[in-house]
C-alpha cells in the first residue's frame, strides 16, 4: 500500500517540475519531444513564437535566428546556438585523451547570420570569441528534438521585419559536397553541404498570426562572405535537416501547440 501511494505522489509531481523548469530558466521542456528556448525576456518588445519541426536527417546542427528591417540592416538575434556564441564546443579538446570543451571557432557554420550580425574580430573573422561572447539572453543549447524559441523583438518604432534562420549540420557529404572538394579549406570540412537560409516577412500589425520561412538558398561554404546564395540543386540530405520552420505573433502568454504537419 506504502509503495502504491508513493507511485502515485511521484506521478503527480511530474508536471509541477516541468511547470517549474519552464518557469525558472531560460530553457525548459514544454511537452515531451518538444524543447522551449526563452531569449530576450526582459526587454519591452513585441512578442514572437519561433517553431521548429526537425526533419529525418536533423542531427545535432548549428542554427541561428535574427531580424532585419525591410532593407536587411541587421536589428537582432533572436537566438544563436551556444557553441557559436561562446566559442567553446563540447567537443573541442582532446588533449586529456578524451573529448573536452574547447575554444573552437567555425566560420562556415553560420556565415549569413554572422556577416549580417557584422562584428568583426581581431583576425578579421565574424565568429564570436572565448573572449568575446554573445550574452546569455540571446543564446542557449542546442535543442535535440522540435522546439519553440520565445523571444521578443525590442524595436518598437517599425512594425514589418525580415525574419531569417539559418541551419548547418557538420559531416553532411554527399556526391556533390565531398571530403576532398576543397582539400586545403579546413573551414569547409566543418560544414561539408554549406549551411541552409530560411525566410519570411511578418507585419505585428497584420491579422496574420502564423508566417512561414521559407528556404531561399545555402551560406558560403567556407563562410568567407554573408552572401546568400540559390542554387540548391547539390543539396541532398541538408535539405531534410528542417521540416517546417514558422513564426507566431501571439498577444497571449504561454505556448501554442505545435502544428507536426
Amino acid at each position: 500500500m506504502k509503495r502504491t501511494i508513493l507511485l502515485i505522489l511521484v506521478i503527480a509531481a511530474v508536471p509541477a517540475m516541468i511547470i517549474n523548469s519552464c518557469r525558472s530558466g531560460r530553457i525548459g521542456v514544454q511537452t515531451a519531444g518538444v524543447d522551449t528556448i526563452y531569449t530576450i525576456q526582459d526587454r519591452e518588445g513585441y512578442p514572437v513564437e519561433f517553431h521548429f519541426i526537425k526533419g529525418s536527417k536533423h542531427n545535432y546542427p548549428l542554427m541561428a535566428l535574427w531580424i532585419t528591417d525591410t532593407g536587411n540592416n541587421y536589428l537582432q538575434t533572436l537566438y544563436v546556438a551556444e557553441s557559436v556564441a561562446k566559442g567553446v564546443f563540447k567537443h573541442g579538446e582532446t588533449s586529456t585523451g578524451k573529448w573536452m570543451p574547447g575554444p573552437i571557432r567555425r566560420p562556415a557554420a553560420l556565415p549569413v547570420w554572422a556577416h549580417s550580425r557584422g562584428v568583426p574580430e581581431e583576425d578579421s573573422l565574424f565568429i564570436p570569441t572565448v573572449h568575446t561572447p554573445i550574452a546569455d539572453a540571446y543564446t542557449g543549447a542546442t535543442p535535440l528534438n522540435h522546439f519553440v524559441i520565445f523571444s521578443r523583438i525590442p524595436d518598437t518604432t517599425n512594425h514589418i521585419f525580415n525574419v531569417y534562420f539559418e541551419i548547418n549540420q557538420s559531416w553532411d557529404w554527399n556526391e556533390y559536397w565531398t571530403n576532398n572538394k576543397f582539400p586545403d579549406d579546413e573551414d569547409y570540412k566543418t560544414s561539408c553541404q554549406p549551411s541552409l537560409v530560411y525566410f519570411t516577412q511578418i507585419d505585428v500589425k497584420s491579422s496574420q498570426g502564423v508566417y512561414d520561412l521559407k528556404l531561399i538558398g545555402h551560406g558560403h561554404y567556407s563562410g568567407d562572405d554573408g552572401k546568400i546564395y540559390p542554387d540548391l540543386s547539390t543539396f541532398t540530405t541538408a535539405l531534410e535537416i528542417t521540416k517546417r520552420a514558422y513564426v507566431v505573433l501571439k498577444e497571449a502568454e504561454g505556448p501554442v501547440p505545435l502544428n507536426h504537419q
